[in-house]
């Protein structure tokens, strides 16, 4: 191109250029150049060959329509790139527009973030966790969708925005995955409390149902189902009572009894509970000159209770696995503690209940040496521990609680032996020590 014009600017110059006066026009065509001074004076000249008007005016031509056509194919090019420029900054615009108007409504107050908080509905949770990430992914396809027309236009896309958006999505996945794992575990802990007091709920019921009933059917000769005595007046090994009922698998329970006796030298065995492979599972006895025992899985705690004088006392023995720990009342009064008795043993169940003899093999191989002499009343099993004040409540004639594993009830007792009787009990106030 430049040579062109350096061309084209020579023949202008040879155009004015002029021949001198002395010399007649040859048709010939002369070059002016500078020559130094202490060149040759003569001027001489280089020849051209003579040009065709006509050919040098169409040679001129054709450059310039040249010129002209690469100026606007650079100018189309120029105009593609900012008009790919403009796209790509409104697009960045709209981003950041939307991301500032997610995080401010339109009086410029900062939002709200929600997505810390869990609604009351799970459900709605995982809507709007689901609704937000499909938003996500179709802004993500959207802009893709972009990208492959900007690629096929010669525009390129920036990927920094797309990398950040699948981040976030990426984000917003473990979030959601996150929320669901943690409302599964409130699920099921729910789930497994309601189950648990759904439990707790139905025995209550059952053992509500069984009193209703009796009362309905009268009692027998009693005044109540609860208000009967079993006297046993001989120590024999054929004398006894027996619960028609068994106990569940238990990690805590409590026993209390009214007991009246004066036997000598020790009142034998009130109670005892034997399971398959293991007889003394629960057992309370006091034989010989030794205190009364606490026995469970046929672990011995020794208790500090009195009780042969021949007068009617209430006694509770709790116990709970953890730790073995036990606790013993008389008369509403806590006289002993101790722990390590069985400890993280649970009581099995399916087992017999006797009352009057301890068991050698379940449900039976008594030992006269070991039979209880008395009345014994009210005899209930819960399987929690129960607390002092209701122990307490019991033994002053407050309150009578029923137990919820085994009530004591005229139907739940079964007599034998000679001489084994079920009779009615005192009013409670005629039971107690001081009167």
């Amino acid at each position: 191109m430049f040579s062109r014009l350096c061309g084209l600017f020579c023949f202008c110059a040879l155009a004015f250029c002029q021949a001198p006066s002395t010399q007649s026009d040859d048709g010939k065509r002369y070059i002016c150049r500078t020559i130094p001074l202490s060149g040759d004076a003569s001027c001489p000249v280089t020849l051209l060959p003579e040009l065709n008007a006509g050919g040098q005016e169409e040679e001129l031509r054709n450059t310039v329509m040249q010129l002209r056509e690469t100026i606007l194919q650079q100018k189309e090019t120029i105009s593609k790139q900012v008009g790919t420029i403009n796209e790509l900054t409104t697009k960045l615009s709209l981003c950041a527009s939307t991301s500032d108007d997610r995080k401010f409504d339109k009086w410029g107050k900062e939002k709200q973030n929600t997505m810390g908080d869990v609604p009351r509905d799970p459900n709605d949770t995982i809507d709007s966790l689901g609704k937000t990430m499909q938003g996500l992914k179709d802004r993500l396809e959207n802009l893709e969708q972009q990208q492959m027309r900007a690629n096929i236009s010669g525009a390129s896309f920036p990927t920094e925005l797309r990398d950040l958006l699948q981040r976030r999505l990426e984000e917003l996945e473990k979030q959601l995955l996150k929320k669901v794992n943690n409302l599964e575990e409130e699920k099921s802990m729910l789930s497994n409390a309601t189950a648990a007091y759904r439990l707790k709920t139905e025995s209550t019921l059952n053992a509500l149902v069984e009193r209703i009933s009796e009362l309905e059917k009268g009692g027998g000769d009693f005044k109540s189902p609860e208000q009967f005595k079993l006297s046993l007046p001989q120590r024999t090994n054929y004398l006894y009572g027996r619960i028609t009922k068994t106990l569940p698998e238990m990690y805590a329970f409590t026993l209390c009894m009214w007991i009246k006796s004066s036997a000598i030298p020790g009142i034998g065995t009130p109670f005892s509970y034997g399971v398959p492979g293991q007889a003394n599972e629960i057992v309370l006895i006091e034989w010989g000159n030794n205190p009364i025992e606490l026995l469970i899985n046929d672990k011995v705690a020794r208790l500090p209770l009195e009780v042969r004088d021949g007068r009617w006392h209430h006694i509770c023995v709790s116990w709970t696995t953890r730790d073995g720990q036990w606790e013993a009342f008389q008369d509403g009064e806590k006289l002993g503690t101790g722990d390590n008795l069985a400890a993280w043993h649970p009581i099995k169940p399916g087992g017999v209940i006797i009352l009057g003899q301890e068991q050698d093999v379940v449900g039976g191989r008594f030992d006269a040496g070991q039979a209880f002499v008395g009345e014994l009343s009210q005899v209930n099993i819960w399987d929690r521990v129960l607390k002092p004040a209701e122990i307490q409540s019991m033994a002053n004639c407050s309150t009578y609680i029923a137990g919820n594993v085994i009530p004591w009830l005229a139907s739940n007792v079964e007599v034998f032996g000679r001489g084994a009787l079920k009779r009615p009990l005192e009013m409670c106030q005629e039971r107690l020590p001081n009167t």
